[in-house]
């Protein structure tokens, strides 16, 4: 039984794969509450498949790139249950879980870029071929540097329709289709590292001044 989840964009997605296919999903749209929302959503699917922890044996998670707070919870909550439960943990990259289901589709047909949002009037971005196989990136960008006519998936495209014209779905990834793409191996494995791309935004605060 894997237990799958992402929480590197808005959307905290949760589901259990059998090894035959998905019995249990779960998602919500909320970018401010990955914490409060990802343990009951484990929950809730973990019910609903008739399962409790002990019958998990692999965990799938998203590893971004995406905002440093959200993106931790999730991977916290991977590295810490596949430890208690003594199971092993595989990472995704979160932009290759959005080409795997646009490519499944077989609406995109050439080509294309997954675009999410990293705030700061930025994407992060990547880009596949027909078949969902990346071929550059990722990357973070100001939209206008990676501007395209070409097909958009993500959140990217819909936030920025100046830089990308052409969007289509999916707008967020699915944990359904991450555990489909862990159980099938459909994109690399990694290790459940963040991909933060860049730095938190913390100032360092100055130096005290001396007293004299």
């Amino acid at each position: 039984m894997l237990l799958a989840f992402d929480t590197a964009t808005p959307a905290v997605t949760v589901a259990v794969h059998d090894g035959t296919r998905v019995v249990a999903e779960k998602t919500t749209l909320d970018a401010m509450r990955h914490g409060e929302l990802l343990a009951p959503a484990i929950s809730a699917v973990l019910s609903a498949a008739g399962l409790v922890r002990q019958d998990l044996t692999a965990i799938g998670v998203g590893v971004g790139p995406g905002p440093f707070t959200g993106l931790r919870v999730g991977l916290v909550t991977a590295r810490t249950l596949a430890s208690v439960l003594e199971i092993p943990v595989y990472g995704v990259c979160t932009l290759d879980v959005l080409a795997a289901e646009a490519a499944a589709t077989g609406a995109v047909g050439e080509d294309f870029v997954v675009a999410t949002d990293a705030r700061r009037k930025e994407v992060y971005w990547a880009t596949y071929d027909a078949s969902g196989e990346r071929l550059d990136g990722p990357q973070v960008s100001k939209p206008e540097e990676v501007r395209t006519t070409g097909r958009v998936v993500g959140r990217g495209a819909t936030l920025y329709p100046d830089a990308f014209a052409r969007a289509l779905p999916p707008e967020h990834p699915s944990a359904a289709v991450l555990a489909c793409v862990v159980t099938e191996e459909g994109a690399a494995l990694c290790d459940p590292e963040p991909m933060y791309l860049r730095r938190p935004h913390v100032a360092t605060p100055p130096l005290p001044k001396q007293v004299s």
